[in-house]
């Protein structure tokens, strides 16, 4: 069964850091341009990082640049986004996305259309 999974949210603190990471199962990340969305409570699923499939390309939404580290390791077939000096409003439920070959500033601009699999989101609370 294909599918991605994510994993590492959690709580945090307000300027704390924290690293979520999306693992392929049954399914090869290699030719794969992968993607970080997040969903607010009540608000649209957004871009919020996105890096081509050899690791080379990356996008930030600009909310997040300078705080925001997208990565991935292809012997691992894992993407990681590293995430630092958090403020409430990155709280929400993160995606990963794959999209095979994409364009990593189409692909996190494109209001999430057009991803060949998405996982289930892991929760991400940003909160004193």
């Amino acid at each position: 069964q294909l599918q991605l999974v994510e994993s590492g949210g959690g709580l945090v603190q307000p300027g704390e850091s924290l690293r979520v990471s999306c693992a392929g199962s049954g399914l090869n990340l290699g030719t794969y341009a992968m993607g970080w969305f997040r969903q607010a409570p009540g608000q649209e699923r957004e871009g919020v990082s996105c890096i081509n499939h050899l690791g080379r390309t990356t996008y930030y939404a600009d909310s997040v640049k300078g705080r925001f580290t997208i990565s991935r390791d292809n012997t691992k077939n894992t993407v990681y986004l590293q995430m630092n000096s958090l403020k409430p409003e990155d709280t929400g439920v993160y995606y990963c996305a794959a999209k095979r070959f994409g364009n990593p500033q189409a692909m996190c601009t494109s209001g999430d259309r057009g991803m060949d699999y998405w996982g289930k989101g892991t929760l991400v609370t940003v909160s004193s």
